[in-house]
């Protein structure tokens, strides 16, 4: 089935591919530009996103905000998604079957958008979309290419929330990710 972003956004309203459906106060789809250059995927929805059915809004996603600022990336202009549509209980790490039941929406998301830069926030976004044995405290702000676009991955703001002393290394990322932006807009 050829998908438009709402057709998309319907069938994984409807989903009920694992027990998290079930348990959801709202979908969280994505939220952005659909045509951006930029795209940022996390690992799953908090409390504050299944309550608003919009990703990064809570505490970490205010965090998030902050440093797009910093780096002169307006929020408006990216697109923000996780590989989960749905909240694990008490904001658990997400299992891999949860995964595997939700990847080809986003998937799709990324097919729809075609975004130049993907960031995954966090180990397992990065686990999962760049290697499976992603070390985020290593390997975090390095660049992998995949396919037509550039990915790296940037602490978790959430990571940062409970570890501050991490936010100049995410400020360093992020600039390095503002220029890789740059340089991509003025290759077309």
């Amino acid at each position: 089935m050829e998908y438009t972003m709402e057709t998309l956004a319907q069938s994984c309203a409807e989903c009920q591919n694992c027990p998290l459906g079930a348990t959801r106060t709202n979908l969280v789809f994505g939220t952005g530009n659909p045509n951006a250059d930029l795209m940022f995927v996390g690992e799953a929805p908090g409390e504050q996103e299944d309550l608003s059915g919009i990703p990064f809004v809570g505490r970490a996603g205010q965090l998030l905000d902050k440093f797009l600022y910093a780096v002169d990336i307006d929020r408006k202009d990216v697109y923000i998604a996780n590989i989960l549509k749905c909240r694990p209980p008490k904001n658990r790490d997400p299992l891999p079957e949860e995964e595997d039941a939700c990847i080809g929406y986003l998937r799709e998301q990324v097919r729809l958008i075609k975004p130049k830069i993907i960031v995954c926030l966090g180990r397992i976004s990065a686990m999962r979309l760049i290697k499976p044995d992603f070390k985020i405290t290593k390997e975090h702000g390095m660049w992998f290419e995949k396919g037509t676009f550039f990915m790296t991955a940037v602490y978790h703001p959430a990571a940062l929330l409970r570890d501050p002393r991490k936010k100049e290394e995410m400020l360093e990322d992020m600039k390095a990710i503002k220029q890789k932006l740059d340089e991509t807009e003025t290759a077309n």
